[in-house]
């Protein structure tokens, strides 16, 4: 099976931004603002913003600021719109812009909403920069309007990877966002023979070995497991190099967040998972490598800025002049790049991503679900941190697991449903008094 990566040619007029409160959604805007600055072409214009309704003011002036006509509030809250028109009533003021007629969803199902009502073609984007399993259903809506996925919510394509998969309308429809995975992309342009290559492909005769994931340890780096069952939320949030939101964050403290990038890998560019592996890397500049037959190892740097995973998801595969808002790495000054091999002892998330992966369709919906209780919990003050990864892995270990044949929505979220109902009883057994 080929990958599924890439992007159609012709750029996308209309871009629908899902997520556009978050870290994502607010970088991709500043890209908007740069591509509208620079020479390459059009900037996307931006159709459609949904967000989940925690932010309703700065969504207003998200709205505001890119004339966006339609929004979206996943949210069920009845006076969510009503309170946000009154922003955007406000925003309008303050710009000194008239309110023009803004149509506004809500409701659980309000990002496939939007992506449908948007009325999205072959040369349209829809970039998913949620966080969770609930970008899944929007992941699939995208794809069936045959727009362009620019996929930064990876845990859509963990949760249903062969729903995705059957979902693809074409060639290269999918673009990534992920650092590590626009660099994968990026290697893999350049390391294919064929000329022409504008999507990295794999199929028939492959001349990649095996790709590496990097990490960058996260704050946690260096410990052992014995000195970590006190560590803090606040600890755990303390990224030293990215600025991401906190699932995320907690996710990279304790390498769930590789685990489930290398199952994203394997989907992505078909590879197998034991062709995958992860090196520590804790300045963060080599965001992946691919290893090629021959023994040569291309790597793609850049600096620790999602901004420039963001505007290729947005123009791949021409890159944009970011100057001015992302600044390149500096060659005049001494620096030193670090690469270790990864703890598996104290950070055995990586080994239950693959274990999972291997073991059924299901099995990572499973773990990334556990996944989601048990960090929330440790957010809550409720779990220790070295409970989280346990946990995950005793509700993995339990479930039954259903083939990739067949496999439908349904099923992925009857098997959510039971890894979240069983991680909670696993948590109420652990939790700190």
């Amino acid at each position: 099976m080929s990958s599924v990566v890439g992007v159609a040619q012709g750029g996308a007029r209309r871009l629908v931004l899902l997520g556009s409160t978050g870290s994502i959604g607010t970088q991709a805007l500043e890209v908007v603002s740069r591509l509208a600055q620079g020479h390459e072409g059009p900037a996307p214009q931006v159709a459609g913003l949904a967000a989940g309704g925690g932010h309703l003011e700065l969504l207003a002036e998200q709205a505001v600021a890119y004339e966006v006509p339609l929004l979206a509030v996943a949210s069920t809250d009845p006076e969510a719109e009503t309170r946000l028109r009154g922003y955007l009533d406000r925003a309008s003021r303050q710009a000194g812009q008239p309110d023009p007629v803004r149509k506004v969803l809500t409701g659980p199902t309000a990002a496939s909403d939007l992506i449908e009502a948007a009325g999205l073609g072959e040369h349209d984007t829809v970039l998913n920069g949620v966080t969770g399993s609930v970008g899944l259903v929007p992941t699939l809506t995208a794809l069936a309007s045959g727009a362009t996925l620019a996929l930064a919510n990876k845990e859509s394509l963990v949760v249903g990877g062969a729903l995705v998969r059957q979902a693809v309308r074409r060639p290269g429809q999918i673009v990534p966002v992920d650092s590590e995975h626009s660099a994968i992309a990026q290697c893999l342009r350049s390391g294919l023979h064929e000329k022409g290559l504008t999507s990295p492909v794999l199929t028939g005769r492959s001349e990649v070995r095996r790709l590496v994931l990097t990490a960058s340890g996260g704050p946690f780096r260096g410990r052992r497991r014995s000195e970590l069952s006190k560590v803090t939320a606040a600890q755990a949030l303390a990224h030293p190099t990215w600025a991401m939101g906190p699932v995320v964050t907690v996710n990279s403290s304790t390498l769930v967040n590789k685990g489930l990038e290398l199952i994203e890998a394997h989907l992505l560019f078909d590879v197998d998972p034991a062709d995958i592996t992860v090196a520590v890397h804790p300045q963060s500049v080599i965001h992946s490598m691919v290893e090629l037959v021959d023994g040569a190892t291309i790597a793609q740097a850049s600096p620790p800025d999602m901004r420039l995973p963001i505007a290729l998801g947005l123009t791949w595969p021409a890159r944009a002049d970011l100057s001015g808002l992302v600044v390149p790495n500096s060659w005049q000054a001494p620096a030193r790049w670090d690469f270790e091999p990864l703890d598996a002892q104290t950070f055995p998330a990586v080994d239950l991503a693959r274990h999972a992966v291997a073991s059924s369709a299901t099995h990572p919906a499973v773990l990334n679900a556990a996944n989601e209780q048990t960090v929330a919990s440790f957010l809550d003050g409720r779990l220790a941190w070295t409970d989280i990864v346990d946990i995950d892995a005793a509700v993995v270990a339990e479930h039954q697991g259903t083939p990739a044949a067949g496999l439908t929505l349904d099923a992925v979220l009857e098997a959510e449903t039971w890894a979240r109902e069983r991680a909670e009883q696993l948590i109420a057994q652990h939790r700190i008094a």
